[in-house]
């Protein structure tokens, strides 16, 4: 299988290949969440203290949510504030999500993904220069191409922790 970072034949040059990046990180995390049982998409390591691998695909979904949001230059819609959120809960830690199939979370942030890429086909390489507000509590700025970049990064980031749950569970089992 050839991977490249060439883009969509819809989307600008520059924008094509940084959805490309977006896209190929999916397509990896739905390669290596794919087949885990229910009671191994909730588990949260040993003594329970970590994030699960539903809690992680939650918030994966929710943050590229939030920048497809600013890259439209609209806010989150209420629906989906209430569906999918909050960032963090009232104890700063990443929501509860518990069991929720596996194909419902990646169905959902396969929804996500759509979007952003229906958003991508509607933007030029000198959109990517827009600055847009991020952050939960301390607004940051950021350029929209800094966003499709982080989107890329955050994805392999979490697919890292992803990785040492399923070596803990298969240990545990």
């Amino acid at each position: 299988m050839l991977h490249d970072l060439k883009g969509e034949d819809n989307m600008s040059p520059m924008v094509g290949m940084l959805y490309s990046a977006v896209k190929e990180n999916s397509e990896r995390l739905q390669y290596i969440t794919e087949g885990m049982s229910q009671e191994e998409i909730d588990y949260k390591g040993y003594n329970s203290e970590f994030n699960s691998t539903a809690q992680l695909l939650r918030h994966l979904l929710y943050v590229d949510l939030n920048w497809v949001y600013r890259i439209k230059g609209e806010p989150l819609p209420q629906t989906f504030i209430e569906e999918y959120g909050p960032m963090i809960d009232e104890h700063n830690k990443l929501p509860m999500v518990n069991g929720i199939p596996w194909q419902r979370l990646i169905s959902q942030y396969e929804g996500v993904l759509q979007m952003l890429k229906d958003s991508c086909e509607q933007l030029t390489d000198d959109d990517l220069d827009r600055i847009v507000l991020f952050g939960h509590e301390n607004e940051k700025q950021a350029t929209i191409r800094w966003g499709l970049w982080h989107m890329a990064d955050h994805s392999r980031y979490h697919q890292a922790h992803i990785n040492q749950l399923r070596k803990w569970y298969n240990q545990q089992n």
